[in-house]
């Protein structure tokens, strides 16, 4: 009987793992449309680069791929592909991108921000089929949250965009007319011009806070993913974005105003005014955060609580007598 050397045992390559070449051909397929689309995506990043409502595109993609980094573990390692959702997601792209190309070459009046909208969504949709594709159905419900992320590199197309802006203005005006009453401010509204002491108000379009409740919106989105886990947890602290939004209007209305009243006429054109909007969405995060931080704080408490009463069964359990 001889010993085989270990020095001469004859070991196995390890086999690829058809997991990284699955994955890696789905890395392959977005290079590839990106390359099929890099005429709309550079036309896309220039325009959010120049936009004051979709400058926050140019980040969109770099946050979808962060977190799939920081969950791959959690993601399935197996990979079965599901031939008839990637069917779909391909024919609702193709659907998205024909309808730009036959409204662009037919010479209908589409503006540059609804072109980029449509071709932007195809990419999108045909990125979800190429995910379905070689990941996976599985995969995809696993990553659902960081691909779904994807769909905000989508400009806001103009009707939606103007239908959002005159809502918002709309009801900026109605909060900003209860905080003058609340605050004992003489003036007469009529529909969004307010007459103050010294100075007539209109809450215009600009004045609708719309890029700033999107980002908090998106922002809201983000941090419901990564620190709740309770689906009415999750909701209450997006929902808390529409009255923080209107809000956050109301007291920037109300200050302006306040300040052409008491201070002078010329505060209309001042830097809070002008310039002002970094400084009241800075401040709308922090009762969001609150928020949030009360909620997480309620999650964490129910889970500890959750966890006592599993060990306290499971002692009961095992200190049962036997019959």
């Amino acid at each position: 009987m001889h010993l085989a050397d270990p020095l001469k045992t004859a070991v196995p390559a390890p086999a690829s793992s058809p997991v990284s070449r699955r994955f890696l051909a789905f890395v392959l397929v977005i290079a590839g449309l990106m390359a099929a689309f890099s005429v709309p995506l550079y036309a896309l990043a220039r325009h959010a680069a120049k936009s004051d409502l979709h400058s926050h595109i140019l980040l969109i993609p770099f946050v979808s791929v962060y977190l799939i980094y920081i969950h791959w573990k959690q993601l399935p390692q197996r990979y079965v592909s599901s031939p008839s959702w990637a069917l779909l997601a391909a024919a609702i792209g193709f659907a998205a991108a024909g309808i730009a190309l036959r409204l662009r070459v037919s010479g209908y009046p589409i503006s540059a921000n609804d072109y980029l909208a449509l071709m932007a969504f195809a990419f999108v949709c045909f990125v979800t089929a190429g995910g379905f594709l070689f990941l996976g159905r599985d995969w995809m419900r696993g990553a659902a949250f960081p691909m779904a992320f994807l769909i905000f590199i989508v400009p806001l197309p103009d009707p939606a965009a103007d239908f959002l802006e005159n809502a918002s203005k709309l009801a900026s005006a109605d909060v900003a007319n209860v905080l003058f009453i609340a605050t004992g401010t003489p003036v007469l509204r009529d529909g969004t011009v307010f007459l103050l002491p010294g100075i007539a108000i209109e809450v215009a379009k600009e004045c609708s806070g719309i890029r700033s409740s999107l980002v908090l919106f998106i922002t809201s989105l983000l941090a419901s993913y990564l620190f709740l886990r309770s689906p009415w947890r999750r909701a209450s602290l997006v929902a808390a974005v529409i009255p923080l939004g209107l809000l956050r209007n109301g007291v920037r209305i109300l200050t302006i105003s306040l300040l052409c009243v008491h201070v002078g006429p010329q505060m209309i054109n001042s830097v809070i005014h002008r310039r002002g909007g970094p400084f009241f969405f800075t401040a709308s995060l922090i009762p969001l955060f609150l928020l949030l931080w009360w909620l997480r704080r309620g999650e964490v408490a129910r889970q500890a609580r959750k966890t006592i009463v599993d060990a306290e069964r499971k002692s009961l359990s095992a200190n049962a007598p036997v019959s």
